[in-house]
């Protein structure tokens, strides 16, 4: 279904590096929400996230039924700055719909975008604060959990011709962006993520929408959420709610469900999805040993030259010879 949630709290708990880079210990995956997170992977880590879902819809007005599947796949790379990532994002969608006169299938492309986000302010950036001594201290209301982070996202609709889930028979490329804010609380065990989003941007039927997704971590593994999502534009406006919970299977690696509905009946609309999160951290690790070991290098006193006491004696002896 979709892609984005940091539906990652349990990374929240392991929050040793979270202030100090967008790298995390453990994964932190968008899925399976529909938000992007405030923040990234983190430089030199390739991260995949991949989803099926089944859908049904019912249309009173226009009289039909569909039903289908449909995948959806997002790559994320860290480049080239810490707060920057690179997401290719595309979503595929098979149905067949019938009415009381005829039946008809839609198999396409329902979204590819290409894009960077860049993370501008992060609010807890060189301020950690852990009071190993208080367990009330830790967990206790913060007023500075009011700011959020907050990112932006630029990228590109590249959609083919004679595309059944667009609204014009002719290919088009249209900008996206986003504003996107995130907020977390009670020590990271509860995350609020919002994302304002303009899409189609310079076409005839530009869409803008939100989304709204709150996220909480149970323990170490298991996470839950509930979303709120709305979007309109002249070719079509829908409110929907999910919500769904994921498990960390490993470090490296989430699997998530997820179901989705909305409110009216022009077309009613059910989602339900399972995915799988994974991410390749070799590069940074590998980067951040060789850092630590060049550190360490030059803190190193045995590095230094050894001084040799008895020559110094000599040469001051020898000034007086």
């Amino acid at each position: 279904m979709f892609k984005i949630k940091n539906l990652l709290a349990p990374v929240l708990f392991f929050i040793p590096q979270l202030f100090f880079a967008q790298y995390t210990d453990v994964i932190n995956s968008n899925r399976p929400g529909e938000t992007m997170s405030a923040y990234g992977v983190g430089k030199s880590v390739i991260q995949a996230e991949l989803g099926v879902y089944g859908i049904k819809e019912k249309h009173d007005l226009l009289n039909y039924d569909g039903s289908g599947f449909g995948t959806d796949f997002s790559l994320r790379y860290g480049a080239f700055l810490e707060k920057l990532e690179f997401i290719l994002d595309v979503q595929y969608q098979a149905a067949n719909y019938d009415t009381p006169y005829t039946s008809y299938k839609k198999n396409n492309f329902r979204q590819t975008v290409l894009g960077a986000k860049y993370l501008i302010y992060d609010p807890y950036k060189n301020k950690r604060e852990v009071n190993i001594y208080s367990y009330k201290a830790n967990h206790s209301f913060n007023w500075r959990e009011l700011i959020p982070a907050v990112s932006v996202f630029a990228g590109a609709n590249f959609v083919g011709a004679d595309n059944p889930y667009y609204f014009s028979p002719d290919g088009a490329i249209s900008p996206k962006i986003s504003l996107i804010t995130q907020n977390l609380f009670g020590g990271g065990r509860w995350v609020f993520v919002t994302n304002i989003i303009a899409d189609y941007i310079g076409t005839d039927y530009p869409s803008y929408g939100y989304v709204l997704t709150l996220t909480h971590g149970f323990n170490e593994r298991w996470s839950g959420f509930i979303e709120n999502q709305g979007y309109k534009s002249d070719f079509y406006s829908d409110a929907i709610v999910r919500g769904g919970a994921a498990y960390l299977l490993s470090p490296n690696m989430q699997v998530d469900a997820s179901i989705s509905t909305n409110f009216k009946n022009t077309p009613s609309i059910l989602y339900g999805g399972v995915g799988v999160s994974w991410r390749y951290d070799g590069w940074y690790k590998n980067r951040q040993a060789a850092n630590k070991a060049e550190e360490k290098a030059k803190k190193n006193t045995d590095n230094e030259k050894s001084i040799d006491y008895q020559e110094k004696e000599r040469q001051r002896k020898a000034k007086y010879e």
